[in-house]
């Protein structure tokens, strides 16, 4: 009999498992898959019109990695990614992989100054990119700054003599050269380079390993339960973890099939690529599933194949939820919980898990992972069903953000835990529920936007003499960015122009939606900004009470 300590249970748990980690690089794993499944497809890309079985991808990316040797990349140098959802992007990422290189994966929303400093930031040697998507011109924006990177030496756009003279340099080199390359990496060696907003500052690059990402990505395949006889729809950007770890390398590890069913999100493209391809998985953020279930077609379709997926990125409307299990017939829809620093993946529900859980909350603690959850001044932990940060430890963990040892300090403390930023519950079950943040971080449909970084663009402008920003509600998209605008004297700048500037300048999603024009803003007695009372007053003014109120996973 254990005594009793009259203390109630701390807010820990670990993910205990049978299963141990995949002690093993990207390239090895993907290797083996290839033995066992030759024949059996990898990638569909319906907008591309291309079809590769397993045999006929690695085909592909022996390829390009021979040509990378040949341009001289090496392990560890950083070669960017910026394109949008295709086949060569999968094929660069384990290409990259099976060289040791660094893939650094930018936003296909960015613009010329959040593109000129993820380059310089990360010392990008070679950049491949599509030469333009939806009238934004990757191919001019790169040569405009190109001018100040001097170490930026290669550049390769797709659809064109640049992707296939890549390709054609392979002849340069033995084919069997990867394979000796692939022999000196290691697991722990770092692989992907992602820039994260974080909360605070510029984006930082989350640096992650062989052992981060491929086992993040096994285990929530293995959360789905996921086989070689599964495919999985990919709407989601392979830029983000989203797309490259929870799709890519969960399929990869699983022998399944990836489906892209367009470059970016198409709502209807997405219901026709389940339909067409007999797709078993579906993942997204919560607003691609409302923009799917609201498609004036929707039953037109044949979802009958869907099993289970993935709803994750932002908070998971439960109403939502509910319709994607009964209309969508994803009886195993799972919600993830994770941030970019931690592979991503953190909770996960399980198909298992009665409807209430698989709604209302984010799930269990992953396979190999510690959560716990912590009062924020104290740091010590707290007990079940109390509210406080929570933190995660384990393989996940990022190694660190690249070449900003004081921004990592500032993220994972000396006991190599990660302080997440959100605020959350563990119940007597261990499930975890995530009920806000507690730093200011605005999250867009699944984008996270720093506050503070808009406000520096913002002030900037000739006619803004102080800004705040904050997120506010949204049906739509969780939240949205508002501005609040205090104007030199005599200035007449109106909304609708200044978002008209903000969209020259920066990507869509960091847009402010709303601009409220005001003399003042809410402050304490020592003139601290109130941000929490800003979005009161816009919950009010705007009439957003419903989409304030909606509730969430």
């Amino acid at each position: 009999m254990t005594p009793s300590t009259g203390k109630s249970a701390r807010s820990y748990a670990q993910g205990t498992t049978a299963k141990p980690l995949l002690i093993e690089t990207i390239g090895d794993n993907f290797a083996a898959t290839v033995e066992r499944l030759p024949d059996a497809e990898a990638i569909v890309s319906r907008e591309q019109g291309v079809r590769l079985t397993y045999a006929e991808l690695f085909a592909e990316v022996d390829l390009v990695a021979r040509g990378l040797v040949a341009r001289g990349i090496a392990r560890g140098d950083r070669v960017a990614i910026w394109s949008p959802n295709r086949v060569e992007w999968m094929v660069l990422q384990y290409a990259t992989a099976s060289i040791g290189a660094i893939l650094v994966t930018v936003n296909p929303a960015y613009r010329t100054s959040e593109l000129a400093y993820v380059l310089g930031q990360s010392a990008s040697t070679m950049v491949v990119a599509a030469p333009s998507f939806k009238g934004a011109n990757y191919a001019a924006m790169i040569d405009e700054v190109k001018r100040d990177l001097p170490g930026l030496t290669d550049v390769v756009l797709f659809d064109g003599p640049g992707w296939d003279g890549l390709r054609s340099d392979a002849d340069g080199v033995p084919a069997g050269r990867v394979a000796e390359l692939g022999r000196l990496l290691d697991p722990d060696q770092p692989i992907s380079l992602q820039y994260t907003s974080g909360t605070t500052g510029f984006p930082k690059g989350a640096n992650l390993t062989h052992l981060n990402i491929l086992n993040n990505g096994y285990f929530v395949g293995e959360g789905c339960r996921i086989t070689e006889s599964d495919r999985i729809c990919v709407p989601v950007p392979y830029y983000h973890c989203f797309g490259m770890v929870m799709g890519n390398l969960a399929a990869t590890s699983h022998g399944s099939c990836i489906v892209l069913p367009s470059a970016a999100f198409e709502p209807k493209a997405v219901l026709e690529a389940v339909a067409a391809e007999r797709c078993t998985a579906l993942y997204g953020v919560p607003t691609m599933f409302i923009a799917e279930l609201a498609q004036p077609d929707f039953d037109h379709f044949d979802l009958s194949s869907l099993r289970t997926g993935i709803m994750a990125g932002s908070p998971c409307p439960v109403e939502v939820m509910k319709q994607v299990v009964t209309r969508m017939h994803c009886a195993e829809m799972t919600i993830c919980y994770g941030m970019t620093e931690t592979s991503p993946v953190s909770t996960q529900t399980s198909p298992d898990d009665s409807i209430e859980h698989r709604t209302e909350t984010v799930g269990h603690v992953h396979p190999h992972v510690e959560v716990k959850v912590i009062d924020p001044d104290s740091g010590l932990m707290i007990d079940r069903g109390e509210a406080g940060e929570l933190c995660t430890r384990g393989y996940s963990v990022m190694l660190g953000y690249w070449d900003d040892p004081a921004r990592t300090a500032e993220a994972v403390d000396a006991a190599g835990w990660m302080h997440t930023g959100d605020l959350a519950t563990m119940d007597g079950d261990g499930y975890v529920n995530i009920v806000g943040r507690s730093k200011d971080m605005i999250i867009r449909g699944g984008e996270n936007i720093y506050p503070r970084e808009v406000e520096e663009l913002l002030y900037v402008h000739e006619e803004v003499e102080d800004v705040q920003v904050v997120g506010v509600p949204d049906s739509r998209y969780g939240e949205v960015v508002m501005a609040w605008v205090r104007l030199r004297p005599g200035a007449t700048l109106e909304g609708e122009a200044l978002r008209a500037w903000c969209r020259e300048r920066m990507a869509h999603f960091k847009v402010p939606q709303h601009v409220k024009f005001v003399d003042e803003f809410p402050m304490t007695i020592t003139g601290k900004v109130q941000k929490y009372k800003m979005r009161e007053i816009a919950v009010e003014e705007l009439g957003l009470e419903d989409a304030a109120s909606a509730r969430t996973a």
